[in-house]
């Protein structure tokens, strides 16, 4: 394992970019965790209850607050960044209230996703417990979506679309599978796009895909949702609900097309009989420039949060690194950029203006952010093919 402590520069080398876009560039030391490919996914909780945020990145998890000391979970593998991987994303949550961090892996697309449950404290692998069956699509996503307080897996099995409940009171039985969709062939096990939060504000959270939103009803059966058709991108990620306008009405931001160009925020706007539409802004457009700031492809991994700490939500996404290979895609040997946008209002309206983390790293499937340090200032955590890498912000 190798690990290096440096402050990130600006990349004025990189983009033509104006003086004040650069004057804005915040600073993070980068650790580079592991230079192997183990997963497109990574998150971060204390796992070992020492009160230090730790992170994991497919079979290991890695002690904080530097990330040099890493611990099996399951038996893994180096994989082939030619190839893929059988981690393309990770969420930790305490699945049978023992007050411990377990984690779950979201696997290869269409296969067993497997809870890992910590051994508390002991230096052994972690035990396994089946979760949901074909847990498909590449964004699958871990939200509350019935208020409880408790997160579910919102995700894509063969034809069907839907959420995975795990059982509180019965931790080790597999989770129960809600479709909220009629059988469509389109939810093949790669489907692209995915998110969730209330989008007609009714206090009820709604599910996101790139042909449109569920409309989630009253009460929950295994019965399908209202759709309400939008063509919101050819190949999405995350799809981030927020009020980026500050109109009180949720928008959504979204990849347009995750393994090439393309991104934008849909502003909700109402028509005079209440009726939901959608008004396109363009972030990177499909077909960039060669001069335009900030060209970078394959934005497959999205993560909204309140990076300066002035109470608006901006998000962090980048570059999936090698999503299909050295010679997939477009533009796949371009530096792996991470990036943030930051979310300002004035007198002319909603902009994000965009920040340069790191040119060597990327996302993968998934990037998370949140609170690493003792700082209160949010940090970002990568796993993708090309390796492990933590980003302490200042």
């Amino acid at each position: 394992m190798k690990t290096m402590n440096r402050i990130v520069p600006a990349l004025a080398a990189v983009f033509a970019f104006s003086a004040a876009l650069l004057a804005a560039e915040p600073a993070f030391e980068k650790i580079d965790v592991s230079d192997k490919f183990h997963t497109e996914g990574a998150t971060a909780a204390d796992f070992n209850n020492d009160g230090v945020v730790d992170i994991v990145a497919g079979h290991y998890w890695y002690e904080g607050p530097r990330f040099e000391k890493a611990h099996a979970i399951y038996e893994g593998e180096d994989f082939n960044p030619e190839s893929y991987s059988n981690s393309f994303l990770i969420f930790a949550d305490d699945f049978n209230g023992d007050g411990w961090t377990d984690i779950v892996i979201c696997p290869h697309p269409g296969v067993t996703g497997y809870w890992y449950e910590n051994p508390k404290g002991e230096e052994k692998l972690w035990e396994p417990h089946e979760a949901s069956i074909e847990l498909g699509g590449e964004t699958p996503i871990w939200y509350d979506i019935d208020g409880d307080g408790q997160n579910e897996l919102i995700f894509n099995r063969v034809g069907k679309y839907g959420f995975a409940k795990p059982n509180r009171e019965k931790p080790y039985e597999p989770w129960t599978f809600v479709q909220i969709s009629p059988d469509e062939p389109k939810f093949q096990r790669y489907y692209e796009g995915n998110g969730a939060g209330d989008i007609n504000g009714d206090g009820r959270v709604d599910f996101i895909e790139k042909d449109g939103w569920w409309e989630q009803p009253e009460t929950i059966t295994n019965t399908p949702w209202a759709f309400h058709p939008f063509p919101f991108a050819e190949a999405a990620a995350d799809m981030l609900v927020y009020d980026v306008d500050g109109d009180g009405l949720n928008d959504v931001i979204t990849s347009l097309r995750c393994h090439e160009y393309g991104l934008a925020w849909y502003k909700q706007v109402r028509g005079a009989d209440g009726a939901i539409d959608f008004q396109k802004n363009e972030l990177i457009p499909t077909e960039p420039a060669e001069d335009f700031f900030p060209r970078v492809s394959q934005l497959h991994a999205l993560f909204l949060i309140d990076m300066n700490g002035d109470g608006l939500k901006d998000f962090v996404t980048g570059k999936r690194y090698w999503a299909h290979g050295s010679h997939g895609d477009a533009d796949p040997l371009a530096p792996p950029i991470l990036m943030w946008f930051e979310l300002s209002r004035g007198a002319d309206g909603a902009k994000f203006i965009p920040h340069i983390i790191d040119d060597a790293s990327g996302v993968g499937t998934q990037v998370w952010a949140g609170r690493v340090n003792d700082d209160d200032t949010p940090d970002v955590v990568v796993g993708n093919k090309k390796g492990v890498f933590v980003f302490l912000s200042r």
